[in-house]
């Protein structure tokens, strides 16, 4: 069992996360089978196969190819429940209801395989309490699956066991997720909404408490809290729009049915706003109107004082947004000391939530580091919140934020644990070091995972105050100019193909990245086996992403053309011409590792490669096309 192959994946329940979850599954080249009811009319398999068909419609598109949701099976309770005996792992993705989930897994549990795995996807509910009633061979293959929405597109995948749950299933599935499916895991304890949205939803209920607060309108918020902070551009009003608003409601009525000793209890009663709009049914992007609303080409904003839609356009402040490029210790300082509505909402919603993730860490999350990882991967911020707070100045942060609990300011009367002010974490000046990421429970620098699955991947999703390799130094440089670097990965068994990564602009080529490039093929041909083109900005905060190459350099062709016209750009246009033909007919395989856009001279030199390894959500393409 512990070189468990899985082979083939059963999906429990065809709605919007269960089929979409098979859909990525099958961009993973995992067959499927997709189980729901039986259906009372027509075909059996129906409720199936009409959620096979809806996924071609979807925007956007939980297909990386639309004709591969052929290779979905559409299964039925009644006739199919014995081939869930073929499938290595299987995923429950009904709704959100204990009893329902219960009335299921009696049904389907004695048809699972002996050795097969047994998750259910759920934002929340108790994976503890779902495993009442199975027997111990089954508890110990059982645990929660929690994918975000879309599955194809969201990096984040919590992890989380009971505790009569095998670790052995465990590391299983999470080397399975991660080198098959392309997730990012981070495991979870068995707590409400686990870590991602536990601390996610308290960041947007803070924020609709501060914003009110301060009388800041919804459109205004959402211009302070998106890519000015480093977070998604939809920032939060948005988002909640997006994810929708009944879903928004349903995770804030877990947490008040069930942390009802929780010291940040007041705040988790849905906004008045929120349930006034949920009331209505205006629900978000899938009904028209939430808090935005599109009216034409225009979009409006939501006036919580009157119930209206009016003109958008609220904006930050230039002085705000000049505060807000400024390093993080002192935007933190001119945030806290100004008087502005703006900067005072800013300093309070991340006062909030390090306060939050300070009393909560030990109860959600085994150390800081998962906790930054699941909000980076799951809610889109640049930098998790442990990162913001530790790179703004540990102990100076913490005292501030407990000066504001003590004059009564914050959202809790709890006091940040002792050790944030004592001990190894001060003396540091944060949760995460060289050692590792600071767990509470274990009073320790908890190092990262050890699996073999890992150890494949050289540069992990970096974080604040961690020294991990840095991939523009890392191995043996054979050769570097301003344009690019040739090296090798100086490992024993890794040391024989030439990586060639360039330095431009968004990995742009101009005639001084094609001599590099053509000299590291040289180099290459006399000594190594190969020339992989592999970008830095490939690591995108740990996710894949970025540029391969946006094209050719035009700012390099520039000065040519103003001087000479078209005429005079000829020389670039060749050069860049005898450089793809160098990398196609060099006598060793000259390999394109293509991750974010590849676009017109960068798709050019992906298809004049002798292999292409792409990651599914690149953009290739001559713009010329498009």
């Amino acid at each position: 069992m512990s070189n468990l192959n899985i082979r083939k994946v059963a999906v429990l329940g065809a709605g919007v996360m269960g089929a979409q979850i098979a859909a990525h599954l099958i961009n993973a080249q995992v067959p499927v089978l997709l189980f729901d009811l039986p259906a009372k009319e027509g075909p059996k398999n129906g409720i199936a196969l009409k959620a096979i068909e809806n996924l071609k419609k979807l925007s956007p598109a939980p297909f990386g190819v639309k004709d591969d949701a052929q290779y979905i099976q559409a299964a039925n309770y009644d006739d199919d429940i014995e081939k869930l005996a073929q499938c290595d792992l299987v995923i429950e993705a009904i709704a959100e209801r204990m009893d329902w989930k219960h009335d299921l897994y009696k049904k389907v549990s004695p048809h699972i395989g002996e050795n097969a795995i047994f998750a259910t996807n759920t934002s929340g509910l108790s994976i503890t309490e779902l495993s009442n009633g199975f027997s111990d061979e089954l508890k110990a293959r059982f645990c929660g699956v929690h994918f975000f929405n879309p599955p194809r597109y969201m990096h984040l995948v919590e992890l989380i066991p009971t505790a009569t749950t095998q670790p052995k299933i465990l590391d299983q599935l999470e080397t399975f997720l991660t080198s098959v499916v392309g997730k990012g895991v981070v495991r979870a304890k068995d707590t409400p909404n686990f870590i991602a949205n536990r601390v996610g939803v308290f960041s947007i209920l803070a924020v609709i408490a501060e914003s009110e607060k301060f009388g800041l309108r919804f459109d205004e918020v959402d211009d302070l809290t998106g890519a000015r902070l480093g977070r998604a551009k939809s920032a939060t009003f948005r988002t909640a729009d997006v994810v929708g608003l009944d879903t928004m409601a349903h995770v804030i009525k877990t947490m008040k049915d069930t942390l009802a000793d929780d010291p940040f209890f007041p705040m988790y009663e849905t906004p008045a706003v929120l349930a006034g709009l949920v009331k209505k049914g205006a629900l978000g992007q899938k009904t028209g109107a939430g808090f935005y609303k599109k009216e034409g080409k225009a979009i409006k904003v939501l006036d919580p004082k009157t119930g209206e839609y009016v003109d958008g356009g609220g904006k930050a402040d230039d002085l705000i947004g000049r505060i807000l490029k400024k390093p993080a210790a002192e935007r933190l300082k001119l945030l806290r000391e100004s008087q502005h509505p703006q900067a005072q909402f800013l300093w309070s919603i991340f006062r909030d939530v390090f306060h939050y993730i300070g009393v909560h860490l030990e109860s959600v999350a085994d150390n800081a580091r998962d906790v930054d990882l699941a909000i980076r991967w799951g809610f889109g911020w640049n930098e998790g919140p442990f990162e913001g707070w530790q790179s703004a100045g540990w102990t100076q942060v913490a005292k501030w934020v407990q000066e504001d609990i003590d004059a009564g300011k914050a959202l809790s009367s709890a006091p940040l644990p002792s050790w944030v002010f004592d001990g190894p974490v001060a003396e540091k000046g944060g949760v995460h070091t060289a050692e590792g990421s600071w767990s509470p429970a274990s009073k320790s620098f908890v190092p990262r995972s050890s699996l073999d699955v890992y150890k494949k991947q050289v540069f992990r999703a970096p974080l604040v105050g961690e020294t991990g390799a840095d991939p523009k130094t890392y191995g043996k440089t054979l050769f570097e100019t301003d344009a690019v670097r040739a090296w090798v990965d100086d490992r024993a068994g890794e040391d024989d193909v030439v990586i060639v990564s360039f330095k431009s602009k968004m990995n742009t080529i101009g005639p001084s990245v094609i001599d590099g490039l053509t000299k590291a093929i040289e180099i290459a041909e006399a000594d190594y086996k190969g020339v992989v083109i592999w970008q830095t900005s490939a690591l995108k905060l740990g996710n894949p992403g970025g540029a391969f190459s946006a094209g050719a350099n035009l700012e390099e062709a520039m000065p040519a053309f103003m001087t000479g016209g078209a005429k005079g750009i000829e020389p670039f246009v060749k050069n860049f011409q005898q450089g793809m033909l160098r990398v196609k007919y060099a006598s060793v395989p000259v390999v394109s590792a293509v991750s974010g856009i590849a676009l017109g001279g960068g798709c050019e030199l992906a298809l004049h490669s002798a292999k292409r390894v792409a990651h599914i959500e690149s953009y290739l393409g001559l713009v010329e096309v498009g």
